[in-house]
């Protein structure tokens, strides 16, 4: 399988990253530890994750996904064969949030004794902090970069003016750059990325790894009324895409699929994966059959027409 550089790093990634906030939410430990194994096994080599997964799950603090991934790395000897790529920045407590130097510092410790590892492939500011300066944050990661435990930096959920500046104060103070953004970006959600995101990152070879790449869960088409969101997990952020713009790009992946003897969820990311500047999506899998439908994502060659009735339809 063909890997794909992260921006301008020596770090390369299989076209497709395992969304790890599943792990000690919507799948327990053992489900977790056997699909990494078939996900590796598969030949892909990215996993994403956050110090605050699951904190949203009632009853968890966060962490949670860390500490499995952890036991995963420790019980099977692996960790030279796979990209680990976490992140700082959300609310893990009291005075534990954003991207201060002190907090960083703090921050990065937790995720490493979690993860069992002494070095984190790509380390990623979670969301923007307006209330640090940028080269006050970027030096805490050149220094963790320096200390051998953080390889390469990555943003998520930027926009573009303050990517942009986060990059100009990269180059100024010559300090490392984020190599990466993780925005959300999918065939419903498609405005906020290709506006601005889009262009700064193909012409400043920035990485992108979008995460919600199948809304969700709504673009493998389990979830086409609300009746279909009864008891969900999920059931108040997909409840958004019930439009009839929603229903039309469903619509549209269904034909394509049925065309290609695929499902919905294979061809939303192949489309994803085509997308100009696209380094690799984000999705996740809690079961076997969910996990081949995303392998037969980086297999899938969607033809020109195929491609255009899809942007029709989400456009």
């Amino acid at each position: 399988m063909e890997k794909r550089q992260l921006g301008d790093s020596a770090i390369y990634i299989a076209p497709l990253v395992f969304g790890g906030n599943v792990f000690g939410w919507t799948l327990d430990e053992a489900g977790s530890l056997r699909i990494l194994d078939e996900f590796l096994a598969a030949g892909f080599n990215c996993i994403d994750t956050a110090d605050v997964y699951s904190r949203f799950v009632p009853g968890h603090v966060g962490g949670e996904s860390e500490t499995i991934i952890g036991k995963w790395l420790q019980l099977r000897g692996n960790r030279d064969k796979v990209v680990i790529a976490t992140k700082c920045g959300m609310n893990m407590g009291p005075s534990k949030e954003g991207l201060s130097r002190a907090y960083i510092m703090e921050a990065v410790e937790a995720s490493l004794r979690r993860l069992q590892t002494d070095y984190i492939d790509l380390y990623q500011s979670h969301r923007d902090d307006d209330k640090t300066p940028l080269q006050e944050s970027l030096e805490a990661f050149a220094a963790l970069v320096r200390q051998g435990k953080v390889r390469v930096i990555g943003a998520s959920n930027y926009n573009g003016a303050r990517l942009a500046e986060a990059l100009r104060t990269s180059q100024q103070a010559g300090l490392p750059r984020y190599e990466s953004l993780q925005p959300l970006y999918n065939l419903f959600d498609r405005a906020d990325f290709e506006s601005d995101l889009q262009e700064l990152c193909t012409r400043d070879r920035v990485g992108v790894i979008p995460y919600f790449s199948l809304a969700s869960g709504f673009l493998t088409g389990k979830y086409r009324t609300s009746a279909d969101l009864q008891g969900k997990p999920r059931a108040r952020i997909v409840e958004r895409y019930l439009t009839p713009r929603g229903e039309g790009i469903l619509r549209a992946l269904d034909e394509v699929a049925r065309a290609h003897q695929s499902t919905p969820a294979s061809v939303a990311l192949a489309w994803l994966m085509a997308r100009p500047g696209i380094t690799a999506p984000i999705a996740s899998a809690t079961n076997s059959t969910q996990l081949r439908s995303l392998i037969e994502a980086t297999e899938l060659q969607l033809t020109p027409g195929e491609t255009q009735a899809l942007d029709r339809a989400s456009g």
